[in-house]
């Protein structure tokens, strides 16, 4: 079988996809029933980090643990990458010895040329051009509030970043109307609002997009890597925070998202976490290991 990879979204097909999500739950079932499966057993996934992590790290470490698997921690201080060994070098030795690599990377380019050498799946942990494992989460969150979740209204508030991104190609495969506020100047890529497939509405006003929305999501207004930006992102996001006040225009029984980690007093108002509608933010979290998990099944056993 030919190696798949998993940089986009879009790598899968979306019955593909359907079919990870509908793994993810009944791992998730049998992780509370304290059931676990063995169907990685004597796998071994490398994770290459470039950028910090806690989720990303934790659910893949502890995913593969749990399917009988294990995972080997790599950055580049631990690595000759540190020291000038081309990609392509190192994704051809990691192939030989392990069945799948995962890199969370800033630059996406270096994801696009690992994988093409590499002769095992290759995962995105996270890019600057996007983070396709986040939104498996994410969809799977919503599954859990709403079932299907096609023509819901998806309103994402911020930041036109590489998350964002991902929920523009996530409207475009799974069919929900996603409705983006954001200042002017940090729209997403044209290339990503095409994978929209025209489910885009973009809105200068948060209380526009937000009205009657069922899902409301939004994330860190400065990321990893912009520290230099801050004040000037913190100017040009003024009025786009997510506050109890806000979330009184969406849909009584709106679910809200954040990728995590929150930045108080930013991106989200003091203490919104205390809200009960912000509840779904932790089952979020928890989603990315049996997402995560269902996809290294998929990738890796086929």
């Amino acid at each position: 079988m030919a190696k798949l990879d998993f940089l986009s979204l879009n790598d899968l097909s979306p019955p593909a996809l359907f079919k990870v999500l509908e793994r993810a739950h009944a791992l998730k079932n049998s992780y509370q029933a304290r059931q676990f499966n063995q169907t990685l057993k004597q796998h071994v996934l490398a994770m290459i980090f470039e950028k910090s992590s806690t989720r990303t790290r934790v659910s893949f470490e502890a995913g593969m643990a749990q399917l009988g698997g294990s995972a080997i921690f790599l950055s580049p201080a631990d690595t000759q990458l540190g020291r000038g060994e081309p990609l392509e070098d190192t994704a051809r030795v990691l192939s030989e010895m392990v069945s799948a690599v995962m890199i969370r990377t800033d630059d996406h380019n270096k994801l696009e040329r690992f994988a093409r050498a590499a002769t095992v799946p290759v995962i995105n942990g996270l890019s600057d051009s996007c983070h396709p494992c986040q939104l498996l989460a994410d969809v799977q969150t919503i599954q859990e509030r709403f079932g299907d979740i096609r023509n819901l209204r998806v309103a994402w508030i911020g930041d036109g970043n590489n998350v964002c991104q991902s929920y523009l190609e996530a409207a475009g495969i799974f069919e929900f109307d996603l409705t983006v506020a954001v200042p002017s100047n940090y729209k997403p890529s044209p290339e990503w609002i095409e994978k929209a497939n025209g489910r885009i509405t973009f809105v200068d006003n948060p209380e526009e997009a937000v009205k009657g929305a069922q899902v409301v999501t939004t994330d860190v207004w400065t990321s990893m890597g912009q520290e230099h930006e801050i004040e000037d992102r913190k100017r040009a996001f003024d009025g786009y925070q997510i506050t109890p006040a806000l979330l009184d225009s969406a849909a009584n029984d709106v679910c809200f998202l954040h990728c995590l980690p929150a930045h108080e007093g930013e991106e989200i108002s003091a203490n919104l976490f205390s809200d009960r509608r912000t509840e779904s933010v932790w089952a979020q979290a928890g989603n990315r290991l049996h997402a995560q998990k269902a996809l290294l099944e998929y990738l890796i056993n086929g």
